[in-house]
């Protein structure tokens, strides 16, 4: 959901050369953005890594272009990049505008990352396709906003843990850090009820947090269903990326990518985290020891 492209597509040359087992990976690549955010200014300095800033609409053209051509999948939009003081860098809504129309020309879905309910509304005036994150800086979600949100047909990624690790790593109290994630329950709720599409997602690679179990827990405090956490997982990605024809469901003539799970998560939705194989192409890549 944002990385460095050529060692992403590197990564993923060397899985479907077969050099290692690993899933398939779609990736964006580098983001287009205004400036990095605060958060994740030390880890590109350490590593020597430079994003470039988007300042212009034709530079996230170029971005868009530079990206189809060398094969990434979606593009990343910032709408607003995270500074210091709790203030953000927002994104113009002439370049989100320019970055969504040019992906969508070839065919590419593009996420965002709203943070607040101006990064929402740059979303759905420029015609993104997926919320990456439930949003910690706005109001309460009203059905007038939340129908809006669907007639501009936007899947949200919920990323509930997301919001537990920060409140742990700035060490918030447990009384502030329980109510501020029950802010985002409540948005995925409000959003689920609503009809919204949901799609699972964690932010790894920026938390190391890799259980999923506190997930599909707040998943399921958010009224979620366990048929529409799997749907979440399975059914919902497949159609938002226009790959139902082979992959999302267990059925002949798909391929078979395929979870094997050690419990029964329509008795108990934290055993979607309780994984025992990873079977890609009919391969297992993974097996739980």
């Amino acid at each position: 959901m944002t990385s460095v492209l050529d060692n992403t597509l590197a990564l993923r040359r060397r899985i479907e050369a077969g050099e290692l087992r690993g899933p398939r990976i779609l990736t964006v690549g580098e983001p287009v953005w205004t400036i990095e955010p605060v958060y994740a200014r030390a880890f590109l300095q350490q590593n020597q890594i430079h994003i470039p800033n988007t300042q212009t609409p034709q530079q996230a053209i170029a971005l868009v272009r530079d990206h189809v051509a060398k094969g990434a999948d979606g593009i990343k939009l910032f709408a607003v990049s995270d500074q210091e003081g709790g203030k953000g860098s927002v994104l113009p809504l002439a370049i989100a505008k320019a970055a969504v129309e040019e992906a969508h020309r070839h065919g590419m879905p593009v996420f965002v990352h709203p943070s607040t309910l101006e990064g929402v509304m740059i979303a759905v005036d420029s015609g993104v396709d997926v919320l990456a994150h439930t949003v910690p800086q706005s109001p309460p979600w009203t059905p007038d906003f939340l129908a809006r949100l669907q007639r501009a047909n936007l899947s949200l990624i919920p990323t509930l843990t997301l919001f537990d690790f920060e409140g742990r790593k700035w060490a918030t109290s447990d009384k502030q850090r329980e109510a501020w994630v029950g802010q985002m329950v409540d948005q995925l709720r409000f959003y689920s009820q609503a009809g919204g599409d949901v799609l699972f997602g964690t932010d790894v690679g920026y938390t190391d947090h890799y259980d999923t179990t506190l997930e599909f827990t707040l998943m399921s405090q958010a009224g979620m269903s366990y048929m529409q956490i799997l749907a979440s997982l399975t059914t919902n990605p497949a159609r938002k990326f226009k790959d139902s024809s082979r992959t999302g469901r267990i059925a002949k003539g798909m391929n078979a990518d395929l979870v094997v799970l050690g419990a029964d998560p329509a008795q108990d939705v934290r055993a979607f985290s309780q994984v025992r194989y990873t079977i890609r192409n009919g391969n297992v890549i993974y097996q739980e020891r």
